[in-house]
């Protein structure tokens, strides 16, 4: 049973940093591409990052060189490491993986960016 849960989330100070975790099971995890997407209530999901099996990774460009995604693969364990927050980053994160041509998401965790 493929399981995806994501943690980390919180309210962080605009200009702070914030590292947000999905512990994966159920699948042999260092052969999927990973992905973190967000959300705002009202708006469709967007992708933020991405990760494939070989390691290369995506960003779109409102968040490059501020996110980064990195995977343990011994902890089967997804990261996303964001800098330089800003309000517009305020969202509900999810975790996603397209396992055997099924999408999986987590629950979400949200951060909220705001002085």
């Amino acid at each position: 049973q493929v399981q995806l849960v994501e943690s980390g989330g919180g309210l962080v100070q605009p200009g702070g940093s914030r590292r947000l975790s999905c512990a994966t099971s159920g699948f042999t995890f260092s052969s999927y591409a990973m992905s973190w997407y967000r959300q705002v209530p009202g708006k469709e999901r967007k992708l933020v990052a991405t990760i494939n099996s070989g390691g290369t990774t995506y960003y779109p460009d409102s968040v490059k060189g501020r996110f980064t995604i990195s995977v343990d693969n011994a902890e089967n364990t997804v990261y996303l490491q964001m800098n330089s927050l800003k309000p517009e980053d305020t969202a509900v994160y999810y975790c996603r993986g397209v396992v055997r041509g099924t999408i999986y998401w987590g629950k979400g965790t949200l951060v909220t960016v705001s002085s």
